[in-house]
């Protein structure tokens, strides 16, 4: 039977999280969460989201979100803040408690994301936070570096795609499921641009159509994607669905 996680990309619709120079976090939090899912999808886990767009749940909806769902794992992606630019940098993943299968995901997550390029700040503790204090399954928190730090967003930009890939590959790891299938992921870009601004109006614009994409810097652009499929025929299915939408696509890896 396949493990359920219940992803929570945190904060969203009027409550921005923390925010730098125009960049808001709830945005990248979705981003990542629903990147982070699609892998956790093709590698065989039950994945149900507390949000796909742009909404807003109070943290006490959102923990009862995953308890109705029957979660195993309850998983929150946010950044951090201090909201002095470029005060404190890196990553870490808070627990109610610092013990358990929850605190080995966190380590594993952390471990992978510093490979990546991250500070590693460890596990911290938070049992008051609501997301973590009344989820009935283990949970934790990802702090995915500081969103007031210009090397940390340069960093998330950049290398989305091993960041993702990071977190999953440290939630499979915990799990005893071997890590990502060492087979090439198929992705549907639907549009590359310059100015994140463009690239955020066609984030909204498929969000609106039913669609969950996710953003990437790469090689100087902002690359709007949907999907990570191990399997070609599952990508084409994606592309058709959008092409029938309107939207012009091409399939990358």
């Amino acid at each position: 039977m396949a493990y359920k996680i219940v992803i929570d990309p945190g904060h969203g619709g009027s409550d921005w999280g923390a925010s730098y120079e125009g960049r808001k976090e709830k945005d990248d939090n979705l981003n990542l969460a629903l990147a982070v899912g699609q892998i956790l999808s093709d590698n065989g886990i039950d994945v149900e989201y507390t949000r796909t767009d742009d909404v807003y749940n109070t943290p006490f909806e959102k923990a009862m979100m995953g308890n109705n769902a029957g979660a195993d794992f309850f998983i929150s992606f946010h950044r951090n803040a201090t909201g002095i630019p470029m005060a404190s940098t890196g990553v870490e993943t808070l627990v109610f408690s610092d013990s358990g299968i929850k605190a080995e995901m966190a380590r594993n997550i952390n471990e992978e994301l510093e490979k990546v390029g991250f500070v590693n700040r460890g596990v911290v503790e938070r049992p008051n936070l609501v997301v973590l204090k009344r989820t009935k399954m283990p949970a934790i928190l990802i702090e995915t570096g500081f969103i007031d730090n210009e090397e940390d967003n340069k960093l998330f930009d950049q290398e989305f795609d091993r960041i993702a890939e990071a977190i999953a590959d440290g939630i499979l790891t915990t799990l005893d499921l071997g890590g990502l299938a060492e087979t090439p992921l198929y992705k549907v870009q639907v549009g590359a641009y310059e100015d994140k601004a463009e690239a955020d109006k066609l984030t909204d614009s498929l969000r609106g159509n039913g669609f969950e994409p996710y953003m990437i810097f790469q090689n100087g652009l902002y690359k709007v994607q949907i999907g990570a499929y191990e399997k070609l025929s599952n990508a084409v299915a994606m592309e058709n669905r959008l092409r029938n939408a309107g939207y012009p696509t091409f399939i990358t890896t």
